[in-house]
């Protein structure tokens, strides 16, 4: 095995929530930097939140990062487990006197800064320098520079600059003991080595915090930051779980497949410089800089999804798309058998693996469900009766073939009139009617597999319901 490089980054997702399209965009970075670098990628799971973890929603990261195909290369750190860690940091600012101990209520700063007429704006200072001592109810606050400034170099937003006088004495401790997140997330990477900080634009407010702590606490270089892009919706608002379907185990659950969505993720924010979007993961990982990402919001573009993922069934290994296909059909051997018949002409056809089951249901269900809007599209032709009636006449004495099932409706389409001027058949407005009647849709795998897959006898007994319905419409 090769030699590692001294890179070491790290995806440090919260479990208070499933697993976000953006979360995974900023695993996927993570995993691609660190996979094109020949260095480490990490998994912390920030666990202090104890009132809102849940244990299942670990398991969901977990899930949904080995789908993507995102492995981590260490066991995954729990950040709950260094608390001793995080208070042990905090005690040592409040002995440098670069903390200090507060008691005040967030009513009584909310007074304060109604009495002045002016909006609430983070903390005013109102216990910097009274000196008071630890104690029930009271929190403990970092002592931010009043003046300079915080900076950093961004790779993907480049240089950052923050006046400290708009940032307030944030809490490092909360009156009950606990450490906040920006002090654990701080000790945390320092302590696992990391090197490179790359995570959502919406963490950029966190990094003067970051970096003012790092540098209180003296742990050494600061590792290099990376603002990723803001994934937003069609009307250009922040993906929000309320409104945009963002969990990325229901496009799982909806037939998309992992290694699709990997593939889309990573074109979010950024590109290949020869423009060809869809690709092995391997050639993703050696041509991913993250120096070339861009810091403009990404439009997170389900139709492109779509796309995508269709493109990845397509080239599925056949036996490979059945047993996919298999986890979203009924638990009924039929099922499996009708799949396995029309296996690749299905392939072709849908976009995700929920819709195979819609293609074929019409082979096992005895009794096909007819979409009644495709129905009246396809019948409001005079001519669907003669249509339907000549066709079952037709394949009544036909071969059993794919030849001949066509050639029987193309006799049956031309008896029903269904020639243009030239006098030639028009098929495929006569076969509409055919098609419905038989499968339930107007679209679907070719017919003349579907006709053969069906057999003779569900044909024909299809065909004579239909055509008696449509009679009883025209009448």
């Amino acid at each position: 095995m090769a030699e590692r490089s001294a890179i070491r980054c790290r995806f440090a997702p919260s479990p208070t929530g499933y697993l976000h399209v953006g979360s995974a965009q900023s695993a996927l970075f993570n995993w691609l930097f660190a996979r094109g670098t020949g260095g480490t990628f990490l998994l912390r799971i920030e666990d202090t939140d104890a009132e809102r973890n849940r244990p299942e929603l670990t398991n969901n990261i977990l899930e949904m990062l080995r789908w993507l195909g995102i492995e981590w290369d260490c066991e995954p750190v729990h950040q709950s487990r260094n608390r001793a860690r995080h208070i042990e940091a905090v005690e040592q600012l409040a002995a440098r006197e670069r903390a200090y101990w507060c008691a005040c209520t967030p009513e009584a700063i909310d007074e304060r800064f109604a009495a002045r007429n002016e909006p609430r704006r983070g903390y005013d200072g109102h216990c910097r320098d009274r000196g008071l001592e630890r104690g029930e109810d009271r929190a403990l606050r970092f002592r931010t520079p009043l003046e300079g400034e915080t900076t950093w170099q961004d790779v993907v937003r480049g240089k950052v600059r923050v006046q400290n006088r708009t940032l307030d004495d944030f809490v490092i401790l909360r009156s009950n003991g606990a450490p906040l997140f920006v002090v654990a997330n701080t000790i945390d990477d320092a302590d696992m080595g990391i090197t490179h900080v790359i995570r959502g634009e919406d963490h950029i407010s966190n990094t003067p915090r970051f970096i003012l702590l790092w540098e209180a606490l003296e742990l050494g270089p600061l590792p290099v930051f990376a603002h990723l892009p803001l994934l937003v919706n069609d009307q250009r608002k922040k993906l929000s779980k309320r409104r945009d379907e963002v969990s990325v185990a229901d496009y799982k659950a909806r037939g998309f497949l992992g290694s699709a969505m990997r593939n889309y993720l990573a074109l979010l924010g950024w590109g290949p410089p020869d423009n060809v979007e869809i690709r092995p993961i391997e050639e993703l990982v050696e041509l991913f800089r993250l120096e070339e990402v861009g810091p403009a919001s990404a439009f997170f573009d389900v139709r492109k999804l779509t796309h995508i993922n269709a493109e990845y069934i397509r080239a599925l290994p056949t036996a490979q798309f059945v047993e996919c296909a298999s986890d979203f059909l009924p638990d009924d051997p039929r099922a499996r058998e009708a799949l396995t018949l029309l296996a690749p002409l299905v392939q072709e056809r849908v976009r995700t693996l929920a819709e195979v089951e819609d293609y074929i249901a019409f082979l096992w269900r005895d009794d096909v469900e007819i979409d009644e809007s495709a129905w009246r599209k396809a019948t409001k032709d005079a001519r669907s009766y003669e249509m339907l009636a000549h066709a079952r006449e037709a394949l009544a004495g036909a071969e059993w073939t794919v030849e001949a099932v066509e050639a029987a409706v193309r006799e049956a389409a031309s008896t029903a009139g269904f020639v243009n001027a030239e006098g030639g058949v028009q098929l495929a407005k006569a076969q509409a009617s055919v098609r419905v009647a038989l499968t339930g849709r107007s679209v679907g795998p070719p017919l003349w597999e579907s006709v053969v897959a069906l057999g003779r006898e569900r044909t024909l007994q299809r065909l004579a319901q239909a055509a008696e319905r449509a009679l009883e419409n025209a009448s």
